[in-house]
């Protein structure tokens, strides 16, 4: 007989949580217990336990279950640099979730992304907040604790993602993301630490990659770091179809009981597998508890920690459930309030913006008239696009400037779009000089760079897609869905006007049928179908038209979300479409008055527009409110506050590879990159002037503060982001060349001034310490850096706290081989399964520094933890890696990829304070450990 509720001890609120979690964990079998470890946790209806999924994906408001306020996209909400605004969507975004719940709403929510945004190219790049870790914290937090809510227990349960080192989409389950201590602790893990510590976020989410050769779903800093820092017991979550990645793509164990055994060991709790058939994930789990694999503890632990999630979330409290609204005009003032504070003035020259006494608009470019959703958006309860937005304010006129085409092939035929879905046909046209065209044989060509293009009939609006058996037709809404089969790649022929046509998704041709006259697609490139392309360039010409019979050109061009650069695709430049920016010098040719507006979930390479368009505008697509708010900025009703939160390049070429995630070594990030970027860190312009006056810095304790007067010496009220950044002169290591500490927001009005304040604990100076493994704030000059970003600085002012001298390397003292200062042709790699890291060569000659270390009166002999699954030799060389003298040479013994051994050999000549190199000339020798014996 099912008991009453009432006599459930989990269900008395009387109890401390912590019992009611302990007696509840008492009452289920290990069965039920098993059953828990799913995404979609089975119900236990004898204890009352209701059915309980994880994963409701709220990124930039709900998503995936229908209409939903939609606001900007995370990486534009981190432009307002304003973590009240992100409490505050997150607040909304809770109310909607908990409205959703008839529709399939789980109050565990996946968001926020708290991955540092280390490389523009990401194909994820707008789902993070910024290049800064500490300012990707902040806002992290404060979206969380939006979606947790302030109460004692949670509205929804916020989960980070995603956990660790994940900026590649190119071959993500695969590659290794390698982090030296220095970067994971001062890079890395400081994104990630404020929500955790605060209890704003009580989830986390692994990543697909590797890091240092470890899958992350079985990373040891889940439960080193992660829940050493939570306040309350912290839930892990797999990312989707990750658990079979274990032993699938990444081979990492042998078969799926012992991969899940692992990753239960980790700290994994809840497993995204199958979707919503978690019985054959079950069945692994339950083989790995038969064989030995995992014991009963390790079941409860997990258990435990997803039954933690659902007991602070009030589903064992009595009473009504949370309510919560959806659509409301409240939320709908927020989405347009946070997309015109997330829209960022890159250029002002001329006095164009803002906008006045302008009667006659041309709104010109592919996303003129649209709003585009994202693979995280919800769906749009409505739309109000640029053209409508400022339609509202102005006569608008409008041109998309997309080239208008058709394709002809050489046998005088046309390709022809029926209408009503049917198949692409080739129609014949003969050869005549001025044939007739038959209909639907018109599309527009639309260019979303990086060589993706889509072609919609100008008959029925449609995109071209991919039917049943390959056959193609005009019947897609726009590019979509997680696989995108709308896009294509425009071969040349003939340079200029021939091409063939290959779907990017599948790579494969587009050509004609066996009817003779369908088009398809074929694997077979020597079918492929060429096409001369009519009306390239047509798209500028008619825009170029248009945008002269008006006062004020506005250019809205961009990237479409879902089209090269997104979710498991990258970007290999940072150039904006070659159509969209042919449009653009086609109309600031034909109006000076042109303002380019762009709108991308990363940053573009728009150098020619920085030295020809008179002003620049750029938010990430800003969801329902877009073109109002796009109107409120430009016509100056709203002044422009957005700053950048991350470093617009000029080009690719200024990046390290996209694989390459140290950036002390590699120069990446606004804090180690010494170029000259197109728009700094923290760039953001207004429509007034400022004037920086009388800093001053205080260090009281440990905590310093910085003080400047800022004077508005416009005729508008400004809108100020003070920015604080610190540099340390002298370092033993390469140190960040400056590094933002805190900012403030000072509304100022015409004529007068505002004191704006920054204050940060002196422990934000220290750097990771790798000859004492921990952090330490180093004896050195500073200055603190005051402006309005990181290239932009107003003051300069010296900085003195106490710091202390980091000592030489104690030879005495065994070092872990991944501490290295400096290293060449290595990659990090697992010591062990479960734990540790060690340091691999990658080509003969490899290396690494131990810069600085003490041999004192000298020592007698040397150890080397190391591995290699061929004959090796580890060489220990002072001073110089090819030409310094060897203290010793070690033979490392073949073995299997895990199989570290001590090897020893005397040492001589080793006085006093030297750099130590330790030279790997084998591939594949592996080293985890040095130490040495007086």
């Amino acid at each position: 007989m099912t008991p009453a509720p009432t006599a459930l001890p989990h269900r008395d609120p009387g109890l401390p949580d912590e019992e009611r979690l302990d007696a509840l964990l008492g009452l289920l079998t290990t069965e039920e217990k098993i059953g828990l470890l799913h995404q979609h946790q089975a119900p236990v209806e004898r204890l009352g336990l209701a059915p309980f999924r994880t994963g409701t994906e709220a990124l930039h408001g709900l998503a995936w279950l229908g209409p939903a306020t939609v606001f900007p996209q995370a990486v534009g909400l981190a432009a307002a640099w304003d973590p009240d605004l992100l409490r505050r969507v997150g607040g909304a975004t809770a109310d909607e979730v908990l409205a959703a719940r008839d529709r399939g709403a789980g109050r565990n929510v996946w968001a926020p992304v708290a991955n540092p945004l280390r490389d523009p190219r990401w194909g994820r790049n707008e789902e993070g907040y910024s290049e800064d870790p500490w300012l990707t914290g902040l806002l992290a937090a404060a979206y969380a604790r939006g979606l947790a809510g302030d109460g004692q227990r949670l509205r929804t349960a916020p989960t980070l993602k995603h956990f660790l080192g994940y900026n590649n989409e190119t071959d993500r389950c695969t590659t290794s993301s390698d982090l030296p201590p220095r970067v994971l602790r001062e890079y890395e893990l400081p994104a990630y630490l404020p929500a955790l510590r605060e209890g704003s976020a009580v989830a986390v989410m692994p990543s697909y990659n590797l890091v240092n050769g470890r899958p992350a779903h079985l990373s040891p800093l889940l439960g080193d770091v992660l829940r050493e820092e939570a306040p309350d017991e912290l839930l892990v979550v797999s990312d989707a179809f990750a658990p079979g990645n274990l032993h699938g793509l990444q081979g990492f164990h042998p078969d799926a009981p012992t991969a899940y055994a692992a990753a239960i060991r980790a700290g994994l709790d809840s497993f995204t597998q199958d979707d919503d058939r978690p019985e054959e994930t079950l069945g692994h789990i339950r083989e790995a508890l038969k064989r030995g694999l995992l014991t009963e503890d390790d079941i409860d632990r997990a258990a435990r920690r997803a039954l933690s999630v659902r007991l602070r979330l009030g589903e064992f409290d009595p009473g009504p459930a949370d309510e919560g609204a959806a659509d409301t005009p409240a939320f709908r003032a927020l989405a347009r309030e946070a997309a015109a504070r997330s829209i960022v003035l890159l250029r002002n020259e001329g006095g164009v913006l803002p906008l006045r006494d302008v009667r006659r608009v041309a709104v010109v470019g592919q996303l003129g008239d649209t709003v585009l959703e994202d693979w995280y958006s919800g769906t749009l309860p409505y739309a109000v696009t640029a053209r409508a937005g400022l339609a509202e304010r102005v006569e608008t006129v409008f041109c998309e400037g997309a080239d208008r085409v058709r394709l002809f092939t050489f046998g005088a035929g046309v390709v022809a779009e029926p209408g009503e879905g049917e198949p692409l046909r080739l129609e014949s046209v003969g050869r005549e000089a001025a044939p007739v065209l038959p209909p639907g044989s018109g599309f527009a060509l639309l260019d979303w760079g990086g060589g993706a293009f889509a072609l919609r009939s100008e008959q029925t609006g449609k995109y071209l897609d991919e039917g049943p058996d390959g056959v193609l037709a005009c019947t897609a809404p726009g590019p979509g869905t997680w696989e995108v089969r709308q896009t294509f790649r425009l071969e040349e022929v003939i340079a200029g006007h021939l091409y063939t046509l290959v779907q990017i998704h599948t790579g494969r041709h587009v050509c004609v049928g066996s009817d003779g006259a369908t088009l398809e697609l074929s694997e077979d490139g020597a079918r492929a179908l060429p096409v001369w392309i009519r009306g390239l360039g047509s798209g500028a010409e008619e825009a170029a038209r248009v945008a002269a019979t008006a006062d004020v050109a506005v250019v809205v061009a961009g990237d479409h979300p879902m089209v090269n650069g997104r979710e498991t695709e990258d970007r290999t430049d940072l150039a904006l479409p070659a159509a969209q920016e042919r449009v653009l010098r086609a109309v600031r040719a034909a109006n000076p008055a042109t303002v380019l507006v762009l709108s991308s979930g990363y940053p573009f390479a728009v150098t020619w527009a920085d030295e020809h368009v008179p002003a620049v505008l750029w938010s990430a697509h800003g969801g329902q409110e877009y073109g109002r708010a796009l109107a409120d900025v430009l016509f100056g009703d709203t002044e422009p506050s957005g700053r950048l939160p991350q470093t617009w390049y000029r080009s690719a070429d200024d990046l390290p590879d996209l694989l390459d995630y140290d950036i002390i070594s590699s120069g990446g990030t606004y804090l180690y990159f010494d170029g000259e970027p197109l728009y700094p860190f923290g760039h953001g312009l207004g429509y007034t002037r400022v004037e920086y006056l009388d800093p001053e810095v205080a260090v009281d304790g440990d905590r310093v503060s910085v003080r400047v007067r800022v004077a508005n010496t416009g005729t508008r009220p400004a809108e100020e982001v003070v920015q604080v950044y610190t540099r340390q002169l002298t370092s033993r290591v390469r140190v960040p060349l400056r590094a933002l500490r805190g900012f403030a927001r000072v509304r100022v009005e015409p004529g007068e001034s505002a004191v704006a304040e920054v204050s940060f604990d002196t422990a934000r100076l220290a750097l990771w310490d790798t000859t004492r493994d921990r952090f330490t704030v180093e004896q050195a000059p500073r200055e603190v850096l005051v402006g309005r970003s990181a290239a932009d600085i107003r003051s300069v002012l010296p900085l003195d706290v106490p710091g202390e001298v980091i000592p030489p390397r104690d030879a005495a003292r065994a070092w872990a081989a991944d501490g290295y200062d400096e290293a060449r042709g290595t990659v990090l790699c697992p010591a062990a399964p479960d734990r540790g890291d060690a340091v691999r060569s990658r080509h003969p000659g490899s290396w690494l520094l131990m810069r600085g270390v003490d041999f004192g009166e000298g020592v007698s002999s040397c150890r080397v933890r190391a591995g290699s699954e061929r004959p090796a030799e580890v060489r220990l060389v002072l001073d110089d890696p090819h030409a310094g003298p060897t203290l010793a040479a070690l033979k490392v013994a073949p073995g299997g990829p895990y199989d570290f051994a001590e090897v020893a050999a005397p040492v001589a000549g080793a006085q006093g304070v030297r750099d130590l190199y330790v030279v790997l000339d084998t591939p594949g020798t592996a080293v985890a450990e040095i130490a040495f014996d007086r």
